[in-house]
């Protein structure tokens, strides 16, 4: 019973011993490197910090982008309904209304945002 678990021993001996020699070398290999003022700067995409920090963004791109995720997962949600519509149809109609009661909701949804003007980028 006991050798059952000698791979997992082995295994977790490995892993500790790895992490171990990582952690040994980098004190050892990070001392070597000195500090100086280009290391110890903020790093931004290549640019220099030089400025504010970072610029405002309207809330429309935020509101967009949940829109979006909002819409694309209502459909993500009608490829499986799809796929086995012939099946579910064979059972009876109900799931051809509840699709389309789905549908009618994401549309009302739909015509609920362009009133708003949630994808009216001039505003």
């Amino acid at each position: 019973m006991l050798s059952d678990y000698f791979p997992v021993l082995l295994q977790v001996l490995a892993a500790v011993g790895f992490v171990t020699t990582t952690l040994i070398l980098s004190v050892i290999f990070g001392k070597r490197g000195g500090r100086n003022a280009i290391k110890d700067d903020a790093y931004e995409c290549g640019m220099l910090p030089i400025g504010d920090r970072a610029p405002r963004f309207s809330v429309k791109f935020y509101l967009v982008a949940m829109l979006f995720v909002l819409f694309d997962i209502e459909v993500v949600f009608m490829y499986p309904w799809a796929v086995q519509f012939n099946d579910l149809m064979a059972q009876s109609a109900m799931p051809l209304v509840s699709m389309a009661t789905f549908v009618t909701v994401l549309g009302i949804a739909y015509v609920y945002v362009l009133k708003k003007g949630a994808l009216n980028w001039k505003a």
